[in-house]
């Protein structure tokens, strides 16, 4: 398993629970090291222009401005205008990052980022108000209460978002196929998030959901892995890890949930242009499940970190990806600490899988792709198929048995009641790989 202690988030988005920025790998980087040596002159006609600008806002603008607004807010938008995951955290933000991987933080248990002045949802973690009030991946957040998002900053909307448990904010959603916006009203909570569930579907088949990377998530599944175990009495004949809307997390965790199901090679592996941005993660010879088949879902609210997964599972022909082809997230950023008690969040590499793939604005392309559905069970009809049972003077069968529901319907019924498509699906083929091992 991965030796070094150093924690590193991956891809944690900006929560409307209050974590700020939308992450890619990042780790941390006290502020006293020395920064790299600036070899290019200053840029003094641009520098100038900077500082007549700001001698103008300073005299001239219908309100008086601080000089530390004015500097902050540089800061921001030279950040910001670098890409959409570089940005400025003040004091709180920063704090509120570093709380984020613990699993627990206040607000609405939600991963948003930008696009094109709306807060875009990258997914709803689950178990949260967010989740259960409806909001989907895809939704476009227009309005906070009576204040229009548009011309906000995402650090701004989030702000707006935040608050004490227990208040109420309602969001104003532009959703694809929905001809006019929503409105969903939220009372924010207290987000205590667990990020590994699992149950049996049936007999030697496994569940994990990891709805997000945290701190403790390795070992979670390590936990759930052998719960499963134990429920079924032995070993699994097959495990379908669902990594649908799952956001990223931290970087060790994804090395780590990678690590699980593989005995050698490659995980994941960093370039950059600094020397310390190169790093690269070897699996362990290990494998949890004792080489039984695996599927991953993914969709295109997984991102990051689940990328990462889904990325060295697919390279290494340990599993089937099945799903939507994900969101595409393949930078990493460091987080840089101040001397103000802020930090810069700065993209300083990018990720790529086992085979040199690099995620970053193209994602994981599933080997099995599925549309988005769900299973509804016919209503029973008057009409039944004649079959040859049912003819007259029939031949019987030698061991034939009074008619009865089959464990065949039960899972039918069963499967249908769920209305997860793609579960079901990735279920169906792992008994296929059963079958034919047999």
């Amino acid at each position: 398993m991965l030796k070094n202690k150093t924690s590193y988030l991956l891809s944690l988005g900006i929560a409307l629970s209050g974590l700020v920025g939308v992450g890619g790998a990042v780790f941390a980087q006290s502020h006293d090291e020395s920064p790299a040596p600036v070899t290019d002159a200053l840029p003094l006609e641009d520098l100038k222009a900077f500082t007549e600008i700001f001698g103008r806002i300073k005299q001239d603008y219908v309100e008086p401005v601080s000089d530390k607004k004015l500097l902050e807010d540089a800061i921001r938008g030279m950040l910001s205008g670098l890409d959409p995951h570089s940005a400025y955290l003040i004091a709180d933000e920063y704090q509120e990052l570093k709380e984020g991987t613990t699993g627990q933080f206040g607000g609405l248990g939600i991963e948003v980022s930008m696009e094109n002045g709306f807060v875009k949802v990258v997914s709803p973690i689950d178990d949260t108000p967010a989740q259960r009030a409806g909001i989907k991946t895809g939704d476009l957040i227009i309005r906070l209460d009576d204040k229009p998002v548009k011309g906000m900053s995402l650090a701004d909307a989030v702000k707006s978002m935040r608050g004490a448990a227990g208040s109420k904010i309602l969001l104003t959603v532009v959703r694809e196929g929905v001809d006019t916006p929503l409105k969903i009203s939220i009372i924010r909570d207290v987000i205590k998030t667990k990020s590994v569930k699992s149950k049996l579907l049936e007999k030697n088949y496994g569940y994990v959901r990891i709805s997000s990377f945290q701190s403790a998530t390795g070992d979670n599944l390590k936990e759930s892995l052998a719960a499963l175990k134990k429920e079924n009495n032995g070993n699994l004949s097959g495990l379908v890890l669902d990594l649908r809307n799952n956001p990223g997390g931290v970087l060790n965790a994804a090395v780590e949930v990678s690590d699980a199901f593989l005995k050698s090679g490659l995980i994941v592996y960093t370039k950059g242009r600094i020397a310390n941005s190169e790093m690269r993660f070897n699996a362990a010879p290990d494998d949890l499940i004792d080489e039984a088949p695996m599927v991953v879902l993914i969709n295109a609210g997984s991102a990051s970190a689940s990328e990462i997964v889904a990325g060295a599972l697919q390279d290494s022909k340990r599993a089937i990806i099945m799903g939507e082809k994900s969101f595409g997230k393949g930078s990493v950023q460091t987080i840089l600490p101040t001397s103000n008690g802020a930090a810069v969040k700065l993209t300083t590499a990018r990720y790529y899988t086992p085979s040199g793939r690099s995620i970053q604005a193209e994602g994981i392309e599933p080997d099995i792709a599925l549309a988005q559905m769900k299973l509804e069970a016919l209503d029973k009809s008057d009409f039944k198929p004649v079959k040859e049972a049912d003819l007259s003077n029939h031949l019987q069968n030698a061991k034939e048995k009074p008619a009865a529901q089959t464990d065949a319907d039960n899972k039918d019924k069963a499967a249908a009641e769920t209305k997860d498509y793609a579960l079901n699906e990735a279920l169906n083929l792992l008994k296929g790989i059963s079958i034919i091992k047999k």
